[in-house]
C-alpha cells in the first residue's frame, strides 16, 4: 500500500503524520524482532527500530516547536504493518524481510517527499534528509539479506 504522508500542504500535518508512520514503523519492528527465527537477524532489526525511535523523538520536539500536539501511539496502518509481519512468518525469515521492506519502501517515499516540503524550514529540511539516508540504509540491508536466505 503506498503512503500519502509526505503529500501534506501543512508542514503541521506533515509532522504528525510522520509521526504517526514512526509509531507505526516501531510496532512493525517489535513484530519482527518477536517473529524471526534467526537471532542475528532480529539483532539487526533491533538496532533499525533504535534508529526509528530517535526519529521519533526529533519529531516529538518538533512538534513541541510548532505549539502542535504529537500523536502518542499509530493508526489503522499499524494493523497492515504488523500484519503482514504475521502472515510472513508462516512462510520464513525471508518472507518476514520482505515484508518488512515495502514498510520501509514508504518510509522512503515519506521522507523523500519530506525533504522537499515548501514550509520545511533547513533544520526540519537536514533531519528528513538524515531520515532519509537511514530508511534506505534499512531497506537495502533488508533486500539484500533476504536475497540471500
Amino acid at each position: 500500500m503506498a503512503t500519502t504522508v509526505g503529500q501534506e500542504s501543512e508542514i503541521t500535518s506533515l509532522v504528525q503524520d510522520l509521526i504517526l508512520l514512526e509509531h507505526d514503523a516501531i510496532a512493525a519492528y517489535e513484530s519482527t524482532i518477536e517473529k524471526l527465527s534467526d537471532a542475528a537477524l532480529s539483532s539487526h532489526i533491533a538496532r533499525f527500530k533504535q534508529d526509528h525511535m530517535q526519529h521519533l523523538d526529533v519529531l516529538n520536539a518538533m512538534v513541541a516547536e510548532l505549539g502542535i500536539d504529537a500523536p502518542r501511539e499509530g493508526d489503522a496502518k499499524q494493523w497492515l504493518t504488523t500484519g503482514k509481519i504475521a502472515l510472513a512468518q508462516l512462510m520464513g525469515d525471508k518472507t518476514i524481510l520482505k515484508a518488512m521492506k515495502t514498510n520501509e519502501d514508504d518510509t522512503v517515499t515519506a521522507y523523500s517527499r519530506a525533504v522537499n516540503h515548501p514550509d520545511a524550514v533547513e533544520k526540519s529540511r537536514a533531519f528528513f534528509a538524515k531520515a532519509l539516508a537511514d530508511e534506505e540504509r534499512h531497506r537495502e540491508w533488508m533486500d539484500k539479506t533476504a536475497a540471500s536466505l
